[in-house]
């Protein structure tokens, strides 16, 4: 991986699963290996969640937030390895301490920060901070397992 940043869709593909319309990563900005990542999400009104959340009052719904913020955990934990992981998966564990503070309007750029907690095997726990011009959108913890997709 390369470390230089920021880090653009074409890379983020490479390291995550998701595509259209349920990637919501567009660009890695910092990367301060085992501590931080801080990536970033342009909000437009072309979001196909918009058609229905909300009609004539678009807002992107809290739990795309928390989406946003763990796969910005996942490129965290993904960049954090040497070895290629093409035959894991990152998976969500759990969320705590959830707290939504103000709505992501069409627009928006959401600014994800993630910081790393502690790592106990395969388990990683993490605190995630969602921004929109430096006012808090989104924040909480969670924990996340690498697992084998063979597995699955």
């Amino acid at each position: 991986m390369s470390n230089q940043y920021p880090l653009d869709i074409r890379k983020i593909m490479e390291m995550l699963p998701h595509r259209y319309p349920f990637l919501l990563v567009d660009r890695v900005l910092e990367y301060e290996p085992g501590a931080r990542l801080k990536a970033m999400k342009n909000v437009t009104i072309n979001e196909e969640f918009f058609q229905g959340h909300f009609p004539g009052l678009p807002v992107m719904p809290g739990v795309l937030q928390l989406e946003a913020l763990a796969q910005t955990g996942a490129v965290f934990v993904l960049h954090s390895f040497d070895e290629p992981l093409e035959d894991k998966v990152f998976l969500f564990t759990g969320l705590n301490k959830v707290k939504f503070r103000r709505p992501v309007v069409p627009g928006d750029q959401l600014i994800m920060n993630v910081y790393f907690e502690k790592q106990k095997l395969n388990i990683w726990k993490m605190r995630g901070v969602a921004e929109v011009d430096g006012q808090v959108t989104c924040q909480g913890e969670f924990s996340a397992a690498i697992a084998n997709k063979g597995d699955m």
